[in-house]
């Protein structure tokens, strides 16, 4: 029997020649990731003082302040001060503040490879799937071990195929693929399996686009997402000048517990509705919904393709009164990257706040969290109850585009039905 690309990544950490979903495997980590809510203050920092543990590997590990930065108050400034002196006094060059979400920055940083087995305290760490590299989150606990001895045993997963294969339609983004594969599987349908994404309109789909698609598969409860390297990653990771790792597919023979086909014509704008990501149906049946505030961003739907899908639709048109839109592009370098292009100033003239590169008002703790009784169309990744801020409050997720055509019409409504 074949292999998974999965099972390929974990064989070769665990030095072995071959490992069926099942097996429990010692596998050596390529690369840890933290951040500031989750990183060395929890757990971590005392723990290893008191097992007198050093990091195995400094230049393997990145550590990323995004989500407390810029600080809204006195305590996250302290854990953003704790996240940076501790990364400095242990070593780790890799450090990163007000860079943006850690997710965009491991990319753009070329700490994400194919082939690589790559471990985050962050549960959308899978998003390194869209570059071929087996990744996932794991809790502080578990990073103890790994930044103590560089390895963790891992469960090889089942796989679940996702195949699309056609031409989307116009005005239909990779969020709308995703949430549609999501709400077929539903929030804990991948529980501890590999969600592998493939068909003719992967192959076309940019990295930006891919990188959302894998960022969510653990929205349905997956352990990793991936997809094979092709030439739009190679090309990708040259023009970032990262090394190119070591390449997998999947044997022809490859064993999936479950495959989803979806015929990429027959797909159409959608959004998820509160409170659950499967909870998803056609944008056009929700068209009845007002809006409060309209956000584009964070590590999920923040990129240069986003930003500038909903800049090209917005340009000449106005935010709808009574609505705030925000806008956080994913990292200071698609920040710059849309500042340069003039992107950023198309959105702010259609009324939109540019915020800085930040988890903030997706985890709903600062930078435009929302109150009782306001509803929120996102580009983000989640919208349980108080995700985004009041517990009273309702989030529905949505492509860039959809979100962007909301936040002018002052309703959720469907992208194709405006010029």
């Amino acid at each position: 029997m074949g292999m998974t690309i999965s099972e390929k990544i974990l064989a070769r950490a665990s030095g072995q020649d071959a490992v069926k979903a099942g097996d429990i495997v010692w596998a050596r980590v390529d690369r840890a990731m933290m951040d500031d809510i989750l990183g060395p203050r929890v757990e971590i920092a005392d723990k290893m003082e008191l097992l007198k543990a050093k990091v195995w590997d400094p230049d393997r590990v990145v550590i990323v302040s995004d989500h407390y930065t810029p600080p809204a108050n006195e305590k996250q400034a302290e854990i953003v001060r704790f996240t940076r002196e501790w990364a400095k006094n242990h070593g780790i060059d890799h450090y990163y503040e007000f860079a943006g979400p850690c997710h965009q920055v491991m990319v753009e940083h070329g700490h994400a490879l194919p082939g690589e087995v790559i471990l985050g305290t962050d549960s959308h760490t899978c998003t390194y799937g869209a570059l071929g590299a087996f990744s996932t989150g794991i809790g502080s606990t578990e990073m103890l071990g790994v930044l103590a001895t560089g390895e963790i045993w891992l469960k090889v997963p089942q796989t679940i195929q996702v195949r699309v294969d056609g031409t989307l339609p116009d005005k239909v983004m990779a969020k709308d693929v995703i949430l549609k594969a999501i709400s077929i599987i539903g929030h804990n349908g991948a529980t501890y399996k590999a969600m592998e994404f493939c068909g003719t309109t992967f192959d076309r789909m940019i990295m930006d686009e891919r990188l959302c698609v894998a960022n969510m598969a653990v929205e349905a409860g997956a352990k990793n997402g991936i997809i094979a390297c092709d030439d739009i990653t190679r090309q990708y990771l040259d023009s970032i000048g990262a090394g190119r790792g070591t390449e997998f597919a999947s044997d022809g023979d490859a064993s999936y517990c479950h495959t989803v086909e979806l015929d990429a014509a027959e797909l159409v704008p959608v959004c998820a509705c509160p409170h659950e990501v499967d909870n998803v149906a056609p944008i056009k049946d929700r068209e009845t919904v007002s809006i409060n505030q309209a956000y584009i961003g964070s590590c999920t739907g923040g990129r240069y393709h986003d930003l500038k899908t909903a800049a090209d639709w917005l340009k000449g048109k106005k935010v709808a009164k009574g609505v705030r839109l925000l806008i956080s592009p994913a990292s200071r370098r698609v920040w710059e990257q849309c500042a340069r292009d003039g992107i950023l100033t198309t959105l702010s003239e259609a009324g939109a706040t540019v915020l800085a590169s930040s988890c903030g008002a997706c985890l709903g703790v600062h930078s435009g969290a929302i109150g009782a009784g306001e509803v929120c169309v996102s580009s983000t990744n989640r919208n349980f109850i108080g995700r985004m801020g009041s517990k009273k409050s309702q989030v529905y997720l949505a492509s860039p585009l959809s979100v962007a055509v909301a936040a002018v019409t002052g309703h959720l409504a469907d992208p194709r039905e405006y010029e």
